[in-house]
């Protein structure tokens, strides 16, 4: 059977091959980044306990470097919301739960999160350089924890099956550090395209893990600020207004 093309962004496309998803980046994507990514799923697939797809092979298709994955049947979770709005809570709170298991989690051979946030702050030009500096200053000051965080967590990277089993795709941003950290990211991830979904999805966490909600909202402008460095232009106005909102109350 053919590779049948089943969804493309800016920098890749992604086959289906039988029982195989086959992910082929574009031809000035970096080895190099081909390479890590593959090595940090395959790490979190030894974490144990999270649905992964797994890592089955690493080559070129057509000229260009792929990895090859299991492949997973059924719908991501953003177009359930979408289908069936009635059941949002129940799906948001599915969400959530899963967030929390892939939090409770540890990874010990992969990237800082602090690390990782540092550089992209420091890489965002459009803060200018005092901006930078108050940024990385008080990213240093926050807690340091060594959780599983995902780094792009959100309802179009989660598969649902026929079943209701839920499957987490692409880890090429995970890290270890502060889950509410990473709640942050996702509650950014949301707001960019609904208020609402964001808020449910924030009073949530805090309340199935007594977090205080003021301290999530604390790491709001951090996470802007380094996801400014992706440099997406539909992204950039929101996440200026957060990163300029250095003392959050």
């Amino acid at each position: 059977m053919a590779a049948e093309l089943i969804a493309t962004t800016a920098t890749k496309s992604v086959f289906r091959d039988g029982e195989k998803a086959i992910k082929v980046f574009n031809a000035d994507f970096p080895k190099a980044d081909v390479l890590n990514e593959a090595l940090i799923t395959a790490r979190v697939e030894e974490v144990g306990g999270i649905n992964v797809p797994k890592v089955l092979e690493v080559g070129v298709f057509e000229g260009k470097w792929s990895i090859t994955f299991d492949f997973i049947e059924g719908k991501t979770l953003q177009q359930l919301m979408e289908e069936n709005p009635d059941k949002l809570p129940d799906y948001m709170e599915h969400m959530v739960d899963l967030h929390l298991n892939i939090l409770s989690k540890q990874c010990p051979l992969l990237n800082k999160l602090k690390d990782k946030m540092s550089r992209q702050i420091l890489d965002t030009e459009e803060l200018g350089d005092i901006t930078r500096y108050d940024m990385r200053t008080q990213l240093d000051s926050m807690p340091k924890h060594t959780k599983l965080c995902h780094g792009d967590f959100n309802p179009s990277n989660i598969i649902v099956k026929e079943d209701g089993t839920m499957y987490v795709l692409d880890w090429v941003h995970a890290t270890q550090g502060n889950a509410s950290a990473d709640v942050a990211r996702t509650y950014l991830l949301f707001c960019l395209e609904d208020q609402n979904k964001a808020d449910m999805y924030m009073n949530l966490f805090c309340k199935k893990t007594g977090t205080a909600k003021k301290y999530v909202q604390s790491w709001l402008p951090i996470v802007a600020a380094a996801q400014l460095s992706k440099k997406r232009p539909e992204e950039a106005d929101l996440l200026q207004q957060w990163a300029n909102v250095c003392d959050y109350q």
